[in-house]
């Protein structure tokens, strides 16, 4: 099955939360968009990856992507080596994204750094003929090189060299973050309060897509930075 985009995640939610508009945005244009969650986020002080599995499906279904699947590797030390590469590299070639999109370069949680780095030394292994893998049928694949590599934003202000407008889609964001009810604010809740699941972690979400938004003249963006950079056709394609 061949997809126009295809978002790795560090965590199940990262991708909702750094860039669940702009998936939206290319699905409601009949795009076919797919998640590959790189852990199951069982270090997690709240919720259990049996929860966080039940709270995935559930986002998936609100944002209306046509896959999503979960690498399953350890949470917290999952490394740079040639197996990790080899398996986003499989899905890379089985799922032949024309687009790949990947965590932020730097961020507080140290995974977000270290699975961006991991992506994109994966995608330029997927456009190698030399570099072989087999899918599930164990049938050898064939190299496949995405278009671009883009980096959403997460916690930490990384200044956007491409911002997306999601101003139709912010509240059906909103309600995929919310689908991981384990992680993110309730008053009823009684796990150990963390710095996402607080109320004003929402509303900083929100500021943080008007203060993108604004920048392009917008009520709401989402931030992306390039690996290298971008062209287009003719100026007036830039806002």
């Amino acid at each position: 099955m061949k997809l126009d985009i295809l978002a790795f995640a560090a965590h199940p939610d990262d991708a909702e939360l750094g860039c669940g508009g702009t998936l939206l945005k290319h699905i409601a244009e009949g795009r076919k968009v797919g998640i590959i969650d790189l852990t199951k986020g069982e270090l997690g002080t709240r919720g259990s990856a049996e929860i966080r599995e039940q709270e995935s499906n559930a986002a998936a279904k609100i944002l209306g992507i046509t896959v999503r699947a979960n690498l399953a590797l350890p949470d917290g030390i999952f490394e740079l080596n040639a197996a990790n590469k080899s398996e986003i590299v499989r899905m890379i070639r089985t799922y032949q994204p024309e687009l790949v999109l990947a965590n932020a370069i730097l961020d507080r949680h140290p995974d977000h750094g270290r699975a961006s780095q991991l992506v994109s030394e994966s995608v330029f292994l997927a456009g190698l003929v030399k570099f072989s893998t087999n899918d599930e049928q164990n049938i050898p694949q064939q190299a496949w090189k995405p278009r671009a590599v883009y980096h959403y934003i997460q916690d930490r202000y990384i200044k956007p060299d491409i911002i997306i407008d999601i101003t139709p889609f912010m509240e059906q964001k909103m309600a995929a973050i919310m689908a991981y009810s384990s992680q993110f604010f309730n008053p009823d809740s009684k796990e150990p309060i963390t710095p996402i699941a607080t109320k004003e972690f929402l509303d900083f979400l929100s500021a943080r897509a008007m203060d993108y938004g604004r920048i392009i003249g917008v009520p709401f963006g989402e931030g992306f930075t390039t690996e290298r950079p971008a062209g287009v056709a003719s100026l007036f394609d830039l806002r």
